[in-house]
């Protein structure tokens, strides 16, 4: 059975009999001449439009050229009785004017098409179908709006915008000769993000250099603003609290006895720490001005030392002994340097290729460095890896070694020749060793020594690594090394030390450390240079040069043991180390003098450098003298003797005609009777020399 049967519809009536009539009339397109051409049966002028969408979602970009309001109407909605042959059900003369639009467009919020304009109409024009007037718009009440109430509105959440972002937000501090680093300016931030190529490699290293430059003349200017800038005017005891309030107590320095107390609570608080010392830097600063009656400034640097040993960690014998090295402001960034890591640095292997090519090979594969200074040609300073940098092929490959920048200064001090016999005398990992058979091009004879032999291991893995062909691997104590060999032309002495400048690597430094272990590694330190000074040939016609150098800062380590070497070596002296940078070595210490040429040595710190702390010192062996330098004669004045003395002096002196070894002999065997008896031997008996001299002594 079809469906009209089932359904008892009637069958559809002829398209021919009626017309269709429109939902609404909604407007016109052309003007009446128009619609009387079409009611005559012509065609008209214009082509007809078909309405997409019945929904009200066609676009209607062409505009009446009358506009008129359209008419109301009272009609109900009849269903279409008639349709065109092709299906369209007489939509062709509706019109898609502006007042279509506007009436559509708030009816169908879905639309994006187009922004929705303003009505244009009244409101007679918003009648609904069934003829009723379409109150959308002005149903409920009106509102109003609280212009006040925008601390009670919750914050409107703004998506993050897409923006190219760096593949390190903040990078690391850079590695400069002169001054410690600061942060780029906001002007050169686009280059820092700039991916590092081998075009622009070079010219980047010239703008950071150019930049540390204008930084460190900067760094002077502010430094000497502060030093004349007048703080009395300012109120430094009054600061915030967590809450916003200003605390007006002023700064009180604890007694001895509520330190105790402190101590025996448990410790004070981090925040408490922090504000002391703050204020007794500040207090110190100016003395005179700002200290409390009836306290001494001991008392205020005792607390400043208890604090900062409670606050980094340290036990106070090891603070006391860093903080005495420096001035109070550069103590303190001293301190804050070894909680910071160094940067990673590697070392170029220029005897299998080159840093330009291991640089592009680098950043292929992802890794962000850049060259580490003018000081020297083969570091590189990595700032971000996507791999891990001690398991590239290049490092399998032994292109790079894994090396601290201040690992690098003693090397270059040292500067080797090819062709030449030089001597590590504590060479362990390998890192100098495999630099100085680079420098010397695999050429002449690298003796690589270190006394702990299980350290050899990862010496000879280095060596082999790199590619090095002129070192010879061997484990004995330095202190014996002058019998078992000499004569090299060059010796470097990389001695063993207290760490003191490798804290940010080695934090256990901080609390293991006693007065004790700073005595013997001094003691040891003294003996391992005289016996590297003794190795130096000073018949060298290339070399003769010996370097010292150590990861430490006391003083006792460093300037305290090159000046004991220059007082039992004679024949050595200090030169120039041929860095540039650095600062200056102690002349003086807490009471102690050196010899003035210690000012050639040089002293590298973390705060200062962005490198570990370092010290570096370069000697020149000379040859021993046999004869001591003659008195010139014409500097000798003659000396005036009056004649009454003349007259006592007899003309002729008696020459000394020596010893009579006959009358000596009965004494020495009456010494040896003694020594003898002491040690309970018997003596033998005494000849009549010595038993008449033991007569005349009864």
């Amino acid at each position: 059975m079809g469906r009209r049967a089932k359904n008892k519809q009637a069958p559809p009536e002829s398209l021919d009999s009626k017309t269709w009539t429109s939902k609404k009339q909604l407007g016109k397109r052309k003007a009446d001449a128009d619609n009387e051409g079409q009611d005559d049966g012509k065609p008209s002028p214009r082509p007809t439009k078909r309405v997409k969408d019945l929904n009200g979602k066609g676009k209607g970009k062409e505009k009446a050229s009358t506009k008129e309001k359209p008419q109301k109407t009272s009609k109900k909605k009849k269903a279409p009785e008639h349709a065109d042959e092709d299906g369209s059900e007489g939509w062709e003369d509706v019109e898609d004017d502006e007042e279509l639009q506007a009436h559509s467009r708030p009816m169908f919020n879905e639309s994006d098409e187009e922004e929705p304009g303003a009505f244009v109409g009244g409101l007679d024009d918003l009648e609904s179908d069934e003829g009723e007037e379409n109150d959308e718009y002005l149903e409920g009440e009106a509102q109003e709006f609280d212009f006040g109430s925008d601390d009670e509105e919750e914050e409107v959440q703004v998506a993050p915008t897409k923006s190219k972002k760096s593949k390190q937000a903040e990078r690391p501090k850079k590695i400069i000769p002169t001054q410690s680093d600061q942060s780029s300016s906001d002007s050169d931030e686009e280059e820092e993000y700039e991916r590092v190529t081998m075009k622009n490699m070079a010219a980047r290293s010239q703008k950071l250099e150019a930049r540390a430059v204008a930084e460190a003349e900067l760094d002077i200017a502010e430094a000497q603003a502060a030093a004349e800038e007048d703080d009395d005017d300012v109120d430094m005891d009054a600061e915030e609290d967590a809450n916003g309030d200003m605390n007006i107590e002023p700064f009180r320095l604890p007694t001895a006895e509520e330190r105790e107390k402190e101590k025996a609570s448990g410790g004070p608080d981090v925040h408490l720490v922090q504000r002391r010392m703050r204020e007794c830097v500040r207090v110190l600063a100016k003395f005179s001005k700002r200290a409390e009656k009836g306290r001494a400034r001991s008392e205020y640097i005792d607390q400043l030392v208890a604090d900062i040993a409670s606050y980094y960690g340290y036990n106070e014998f090891l603070a006391e002994k860093l903080f005495l090295l420096f001035p109070v402001n550069e103590a303190i960034e001293f301190f804050e340097a070894n909680e910071v890591p160094r940067p990673v640095t590697i070392r170029t292997n220029t005897l299998k290729t080159r840093r330009r090519d291991l640089a592009q090979g680098l950043v292929n594969r992802g890794v962000n460095l850049e060259p580490i200074g003018k000081w020297t040609n083969v570091g590189l300073q990595v700032f971000e890896s996507n791999v891990p940098i001690g398991a590239t092929p290049e490092y399998l490959a032994g292109h790079y070694m894994l090396q601290a920048a201040s690992s690098f200064l003693p090397v270059i001090a040292l500067s080797p020749e090819p062709n030449e016999r030089v001597l590590d005398m504590a060479s362990a990992p390998g890192g100098k060793t495999t630099h100085m058979a680079a420098l010397m091009q695999n050429t002449g004879v690298v003796f690589a020594n270190d006394a702990n032999k299980a350290r050899t291991k990862s010496l000879t893995a280095n060596v082999h690594r790199l590619g090095c062909k002129n070192v010879i691997v061997c484990s004995y104590d330095g202190r014996e090394f002058p019998k078992v060999m000499g004569g090299f032309d060059r010796v470097l002495l990389d001695a063993p030390c207290s760490g003191t400048g490798v804290i940010s690597k080695d934090p256990s430094v901080k609390i293991n450390k006693s007065e004790r272990d700073f005595t013997l590694l001094s003691h040891l330190q003294k003996q391992l240079i005289l016996c590297a000074i003794d190795s130096v040939s000073p018949e060298s016609k290339t070399g003769g040069y010996l370097v010292y150098s150590t990861c430490s800062v006391t003083v006792e380590e460093n300037e305290a043991v090159v000046d004991y070497a220059l007082r039992k070596r004679p024949n050595v002296k200090l030169v120039d180390t041929g860095l540039q940078f650095g600062r200056e070595g102690f002349t003086s210490y807490r009471g102690k003098t050196f010899n003035p040429s210690v000012h050639l040595t040089r002293r590298f710190y973390p705060h200062v450098h962005n490198m570990d702390g370092f010290y570096v010192a370069k000697f020149k062996v000379e040859k021993r003298s046999k004869t001591l330098p003659k008195a010139d004669a014409e500097e000798s004045e003659p000396v005036i003797v009056d004649d009454a003395f003349k007259a006592d002096v007899p003309e002729e002196t008696p020459k000394f005609q020596g010893f009579d070894e006959s009358e000596d002999a009965p004494y020495l065997e009456e010494a040896k009777r003694k020594r003898m008896k002491a040690k309970g031997l018997r003596p033998p008996p005494r000849s009549k020399a010595a038993a008449k001299l033991a007569e005349e002594k009864a």
